[in-house]
């Protein structure tokens, strides 16, 4: 029994030092924005880097997110990609079951009521898009405006 107790303790502490996996956070050092959206992205237990750069267009190209699925941040979470106000729950669920040949997530533009895009109570709908490395995409999740 003993034995056992310990084992558990040893995979919840593994589970939760694999969440706190640090998360590299590139965006405009001028962009407030992405500050909330890392905000977020602490307040659900992941850990976070920001790095700021005055030109975000070779981070994106360097990072291989689509042209048409850009946003204002880029992160980057165990060699996957995150671009924009992805919910902090949906890098969760990606994460813990990456689906084979996927690049990362994204939300293009910046759709209020995505996270660091909050609004009140009102949100536009949109789509959380998973991405390849050829740039192919399909929607991951998708969230009815309020």
């Amino acid at each position: 029994m003993k034995r056992f107790a310990i084992s558990l303790s040893l995979l919840a502490f593994a589970s939760a030092s694999a969440l706190a996996e640090e998360v590299i956070n590139h965006k405009s050092p001028y962009c407030g924005c992405c500050s909330e959206w890392a905000k977020h992205m602490q307040q659900s237990g992941f850990t976070v880097k920001e790095v700021p750069h005055q030109d975000m267009a070779p981070i994106k190209a360097k990072l291989g997110v689509p042209s048409d699925l850009v946003s204002c941040h880029s992160a980057e979470i165990n060699g996957y990609v995150f671009e924009g106000h992805v919910p902090a729950q949906d890098i969760k669920t990606f994460l813990a079951s990456p689906p084979k040949g996927a690049k990362g997530l994204a939300v293009p533009g910046m759709p209020m009521g995505s996270p660091g895009m909050d609004y009140g109570d009102n949100r536009q709908a949109y789509s959380v898009m998973m991405f390849d490395e050829n740039g192919h995409h399909q929607v991951f999740k998708h969230y009815s405006a309020m």
